[in-house]
């Protein structure tokens, strides 16, 4: 197959759960309507409400995860789009088949999807759920009712494969394929195109170090990779290369936390302005121009901001210089890391990961907030699967307690009838759903911390 059928086959135009493709209306592509449809969605609005860096945070400046969407869906709209004019005039694919906006939009949706599924409190949240059912006694209880492949869904619970479910299942759970996506975005979407356990050797590469869908979603998923063409790893079972548009996700999602979290630890008053700036001056260019304008702004807070924008244009170059340099090895998905990895800039954005970790990551106010989260996440995850198991196996007889905390569960008077594993996935697309604020609040009603309209 060559270069421009490959790029065709990797965009399709059909969606999850339809039986055929839809053609474009003149006003929108079909890729565009994904972008409209995850703006629209509940889970997507429900990021304003989720911890980017600094949870809970006061200064309303700092971003969100929401707003780190938006911002990673605005680069990655550049970067497709640039990638979609130098492909489609190398290998000279007709614009009937594709033009450069299908690229723009379709990374653009991808990266306005790429963290739907991170639970409260950020990272930290995932780790909560994986520790409750490592540590707890009712949680490894539960495990035990399960499959091998099962157990490490929920010992291995991962943003991105529940951000997966989301938008194939959760969103609209009454419909096939959930908020019907098209595939070209799904796959897209999935840095991590593989399951939790796999039956054969597990490659060492980027794309590997994480899953991207649980078990429950893997018939699912296998739809996305056969309708785009992804390959599937050789000796492994529900295991795919990923999409070459998946690096460019991964990208636009990395160079814009990388610099705007140096921007808002500045904010926060974590970073000095002088460190601040040597940090992203390299990145921006430390062109004489650069230095001019910088001299003109009088608040160091618009330095900071200029310098955050030329960096990522900066990144942005670079980036695509390194995706066009190296085409076919992202097509056959030979490529041993991240591109920010491979980029002349790859030492600069080290740097700045190197600080981040340092003295943003785990500065005080962070850890105290993420720390309390695992007493949350981990009190909710008691609370619901001890009263869905108390229902489950007891009926009528289960206790009046348990059968009100059902009430609070969507679907939860279904709850108890399902297998142990979808009981499980009940409780965790209901707590790793919420806000931080949400968890926090709804923790301290049910443990008598406070009661509602106090």
């Amino acid at each position: 197959m060559s270069a421009a059928e490959s790029w065709v086959h990797l965009m399709p135009r059909s969606r999850l759960g339809l039986n055929k493709a839809a053609a474009d209306a003149p006003s929108r592509t079909e890729f565009q309507r994904d972008f409209d449809r995850l703006v629209f969605s509940s889970a997507f609005r429900r990021m304003q409400g989720k911890t980017q860096v600094f949870p809970l945070a006061e200064n309303d400046y700092v971003r969100t995860r929401l707003t780190h969407s938006l911002e990673a869906s605005s680069v990655g709209r550049t970067l497709g789009t640039l990638v979609g004019e130098a492909v489609i005039a190398r290998h000279r694919i007709p614009r009937n088949e594709l033009v450069a906006a299908d690229f723009g939009a379709v990374v653009a949706a991808a990266c306005l999807a790429h963290d739907l599924g991170n639970p409260p409190f950020g990272h930290s949240g995932e780790d909560a759920i994986q520790t409750w059912f490592q540590d707890s006694l009712l949680g490894r209880q539960r495990l035990e009712q399960l499959t091998p492949a099962e157990q490490m869904d929920m010992l291995k619970f991962e943003g991105n494969a529940q951000g997966f479910r989301i938008v194939a299942r959760l969103q609209s759970p009454d419909t096939p394929g959930g908020m019907q996506l098209t595939c070209a975005t799904l796959a897209t979407y999935s840095k991590y195109p593989r399951a939790s356990r796999l039956c054969g050797p597990a490659s060492t590469d980027v794309a590997s170090k994480k899953h991207g869908f649980f078990v429950a979603d893997a018939e699912l998923f296998r739809r996305v990779a056969e309708t785009t063409g992804l390959r599937q790893r050789p000796g492994e079972t529900l295991a795919w290369q990923r999409h070459p548009l998946a690096w460019i996700v991964e990208a636009a999602d990395d160079i814009c936390y990388r610099i705007i979290d140096i921007e808002d630890g500045y904010r926060e008053g974590h970073l000095s302005y002088g460190e601040a700036t040597d940090l992203l001056l390299p990145l921006a260019g430390g062109s004489d121009a650069l230095q001019s304008r910088l001299r003109r702004f009088r608040r160091p807070s618009e330095r900071v901001e200029l310098l955050r924008a030329k960096a990522i244009n900066c990144g942005v170059d670079s980036i695509l210089n390194c995706f066009l340099d190296q085409e076919q090895a992202f097509l056959d998905g030979d490529v041993p890391g991240e591109i920010l990895g491979l980029l002349p800039l790859a030492e600069a954005f080290g740097t700045l990961m190197q600080v981040a970790k340092s003295r943003l990551y785990f500065c005080r106010p962070v850890v105290e907030i993420a720390t309390a989260g695992f007493e949350v996440l981990g009190g909710l995850l008691n609370i619901f699967v001890r009263a869905v198991e108390d229902v489950a196996e007891k009926g009528e007889g289960a206790s009046t307690r348990s059968r009100m905390l059902l009430h609070l569960l969507p679907d939860g008077e279904q709850a108890p009838t399902l297998s142990p594993y979808q009981r499980l996935l009940t409780v965790t697309d209901f707590v790793s759903g919420m806000t931080d604020a949400y968890a926090v609040s709804l923790y301290k009603k049910l443990t008598g911390i406070s009661l509602p309209g106090r």
